[in-house]
């Protein structure tokens, strides 16, 4: 069994703690495996390479690591179109590997999570390879086979890499197959008793294991609403968006019911975290204390820089204040129905952070601003999860043509941009900014070797390394106390550490503050008696904040600021404010005790 993360018992919590969990108080640190550590020289991170960075990652404070799949992939999509789930990818290692890495992370209190990505198998998948040799074979209904329309696909539904979720099946005129991603990515059918069986076994093997849990990968859609023919078109290409046919329709629940009673009620401790967009009506059934899973990630301040229909080459404008609405609109809804949720601003499917909310401003991207994104994530409620290289800053990447990008969603939709007629050097602009490629760059370990630690001397890293290595790096954030680094070490500390402050971080409610004032974001955890100020402001001038009788910030002791020493605020000074106002420096951000009055 997977150690998990002690929960103290005491008498005299908030009646607000006899939810607690040990995936409440625990921290996530993600872990995209191909770009994270090489150990053997083939310029591919690999099992071994994460087992020798443990040490670095308990450091940081995290207790739990989420792994991108590291399945036996033909890796059309990086290891999201598993051909085998229960066999390690060769260039990741072996199965012992892993058994390997899951025995010491535990020796360290550090539990390992999956990726479960079960919407789709690869079409190398022995299922997929029976289904499409014996169109009599029982593998044939894992899947979505249908007849088209005049040798057209049977409906006009465009995938989420573009182009139409229908691909033609070899030798076989007028017969298409499902595949809401690529077309080497066929959707499974969850109404196949016998298909979901073999998942069911499929989980309960893993976990039997001694892993702590899975990520749940694109499980809203699992449930189609299929319709024949073609619907009114959302795009220059003729296609109509998927989402509306395959995510959270009627029906989903009995399926999600039937996936948590078979594989995760039958362990006990197993945390699921789920890629699932939910509306707020429905967060009790997904998300509450009985529901399908523990937590799930919200999408909507990750993606407020594009449109629904997915378009990076279209990029939507956005304003602080309606970022800071969303955050906390996420907030509030979660935990006004007593569910929980995975609070990010990264992932491997994301670009950097830093450079998305600061698009327009690139020059003023520093150690100080990244601090203010981190100290604004670290304070929310929900269980945080880092990315590899958040911690230390990292950023985009700008390669010099598309065809040096790897990432088959950045190709498609370059591709789509080129086809609406737009100019390929906007195109190329756009898209390149957008891509995942951008988080995917190798980990940069250390700023002397050439290919900043991530893989041997003769090694050549399957993706470019970012040429900023030299300045932004591990060894250099470690060695420095007033880091990047050491900021999220600090902010870990408060949610995780034995102190007076670790429940009302973990468990205090969201409460916005000034929310008139424009381009700062502000809230306030609540907890009993204890009440911690989290404010950032995200303009390049000072801001004014009014202040009423009621708010009395002169003498709170500041818990943690983002501005270094040497530009002189220091973490244990306390807040000057006049009576009626507080003045926040330059992109500042500030954690604050209301609770404790600074003794002068």
């Amino acid at each position: 069994m997977t150690q998990r993360p002690s929960v103290e018992s005491g008498t005299n919590l908030d009646s607000r703690l006899q939810g607690r969990k040990w995936w409440k108080e625990s921290v996530i640190y993600q872990v995209y495996p191909r770009s994270f550590q090489d150990t053997n020289g083939d310029g591919i991170g690999d099992l071994d390479g994460i087992t020798a960075r443990l040490d670095y990652i308990k450091g940081l404070g995290a207790n739990l690591i989420w792994i991108c799949p590291m399945y036996k992939s033909p890796r059309s999509d990086y290891g999201y179109d598993i051909s085998d789930y229960y066999t390690v990818a060769e260039e990741y290692g072996t199965n012992n590997d892993l058994y390997n890495l899951i025995a010491t992370a535990k020796s360290k209190g550090i539990g390992i999570l999956l990726d479960l990505v079960i919407n789709h198998t690869s079409d190398e998948h022995e299922w997929f390879q029976k289904a499409l040799r014996d169109p009599d074979s029982k593998y044939r209904g894992y899947y979505f086979f249908k007849r088209g329309i005049d040798g057209r696909p049977p409906n006009n539904w465009r995938s989420y890499f573009g182009g139409s979720a229908w691909e033609a099946v070899p030798n076989e005129p007028d017969m298409f197959y499902l595949h809401a991603f690529s077309k080497k990515m066929p959707d499974l059918n969850w109404e196949n008793a016998e298909m979901r069986e073999e998942l069911y076994s499929m989980i309960n093997w893993w976990v039997e294991k001694g892993i702590a849990g899975f990520r749940i990968d694109a499980i809203m859609n699992i449930k189609k609403t299929m319709i024949e023919g073609v619907v009114q078109p959302d795009g220059d290409d003729g296609l109509v968006s998927i989402n509306k046919y395959i995510i959270n329709q009627p029906g989903i629940k009995d399926l999600l019911r039937g996936l948590k009673d078979n594989t995760f009620a039958k362990h006990q401790n197993i945390m699921t975290l789920a890629e699932a967009a939910v509306p707020d009506d429905q967060l009790e059934d997904f998300v509450g204390p009985d529901g399908f899973f523990d937590m799930s990630f919200d999408f909507r301040a990750a993606d407020i820089d594009i449109p629904e229909s997915g378009e990076w080459y279209r990029p939507t404008d956005w304003t602080v204040n309606e970022l800071r609405d969303t955050l906390l609109d996420v907030q509030t809804g979660v935990q006004r129905r007593g569910c929980w949720g995975a609070t990010y601003f990264e992932n491997h499917d994301q670009n950097r952070s830093i450079n998305k909310y600061f698009r327009r401003r690139q020059e003023d991207i520093s150690a100080v601003t990244k601090k203010l994104l981190a100290t604004v994530l670290l304070g929310f409620r929900g269980t945080p999860v880092v990315y590899q290289g958040e911690e230390i800053g990292m950023e985009n990447i700008q390669l010099s043509s598309i065809d040096r990008y790897e990432d088959v969603n950045t190709h498609s939709q370059y591709d789509a941009g080129i086809a609406a007629g737009m100019d390929p050097r906007d195109v190329f602009r756009l898209v390149s900014y957008r891509s995942r490629d951008n988080s995917r760059t190798p980990m940069q370990w250390d700023g002397d070797s050439e290919n900043a630690g991530f893989t041997t001397p003769r090694g050549r890293p399957w993706l470019p390394v970012n040429p900023n290595y030299r300045v932004i790096n591990v060894d250099d954030a470690v060695d420095d106390k007033n880091s990047v680094y050491h900021h999220y070490r600090r902010l870990i500390e408060l949610r995780t550490g034995n102190h007076k402050y670790k429940h009302v971080f973990v468990y205090g409610e969201t409460v916005p503050k000034f929310v008139h004032v424009d381009n700062v974001i502000a809230y306030e955890r609540v907890l009993g008696d204890q009440s911690i100020l989290i404010l950032a402001n995200f303009q390049k001038k000072p801001v004014d904040l009014p202040l009423d009788d009621s708010q009395h910030l002169r003498g709170k002791k500041i818990l943690i600021s983002n501005y270094d020493d040497d530009d002189g605020v220091d973490d244990d000074v306390v807040v000057a404010a006049a009576a009626n106002k507080m003045t926040i420096l330059p992109y500042q951000a500030l954690i604050v005790d209301l609770t404790t009055q600074h003794p002068n």
